[in-house]
């Protein structure tokens, strides 16, 4: 078990609990996770232990919104998203923790500067369909960013916020997405030795706060209005972008 002040105990809680909420009702609210986790934590290893934590609130958010889905959509990012996440184990191979955290910042904050100018094109020639430039542009960065730092849903939530997905289809489509992934993941994260028996100590204790996170977010997500879920998912990226880039 790591050895950390009670403080820290309690920013890791906190994390635990936004890890559940960003499942199922906000889910740009998983870069402070990914940011205290990398605080707090030698980055690769934190990748490690959020990876379990994530799968855990996976499960619940496929369940909650099963009805949910747009499959068209996931089969259409599929393969952008497995060539970043070869990319991202091509990056970890060589990858020291402060480079993780850097790279990982810059890219949030490429992807929001890029999802706003996207959006403001496209509702300039008054085109809401998806195009398959943003499909291989997201998918990549976004199976990139999982595999480095679990990080991928601020990044696919610019996609279908570009998108323009309701909220329920926009959950249920983003929980089967990032469980797949995340399933897929696993063998990659163990043979580089992500995954260790300290963080899975931690996971642990940490997973009941995961669940209530879950079930709140699920209650959450119900009476949320579109535009404020959109400022939100925005802005818990930029502020957990920030912090991966500036933190020393």
């Amino acid at each position: 078990m790591p050895d950390l002040a009670w403080w820290a105990w309690a920013l890791l809680c906190l994390a635990a609990i936004v890890v559940g909420v960003s499942k199922t009702a906000v889910p740009g609210a998983n870069a402070i996770s990914v940011a205290i986790f990398a605080a707090l934590l030698p980055a690769r290893q934190s990748t490690g232990a959020l990876l379990v934590l994530l799968l855990v609130a996976d499960l619940f958010a496929i369940v909650a919104y099963r009805r949910h889905v747009d499959w068209a959509t996931l089969l259409r990012l599929a393969p952008a998203v497995v060539a970043g996440l070869l990319l991202g184990v091509l990056f970890l191979a060589f990858a020291d923790d402060e480079g993780v955290r850097r790279v990982i910042g810059a890219l949030l904050l490429a992807v929001i500067a890029f999802t706003l100018g996207w959006r403001r094109l496209r509702r300039a020639v008054e085109d809401p369909g998806p195009h398959r430039l943003a499909a291989a542009t997201y998918g990549t960065l976004g199976g990139f960013t999982t595999m480095v730092a679990n990080a991928a849903g601020p990044v696919m939530s610019m996609y279908f916020l570009a998108a323009r997905f309701p909220v329920k289809l926009w959950l249920g489509t983003a929980a089967w997405s990032f469980f797949l992934i995340n399933v897929s993941k696993l063998p990659f994260s163990i043979g580089l030795g992500l995954i260790t028996p300290s963080g899975l100590l931690l996971d642990l204790v940490l997973v009941p706060l995961v669940v209530a996170g879950a079930l709140s977010g699920r209650w959450l997500a119900g009476r949320l209005d579109q535009r404020l879920f959109e400022r939100l998912v925005i802005g818990f990226t930029v502020v957990g972008a920030l912090y991966l880039l500036l933190a020393p």
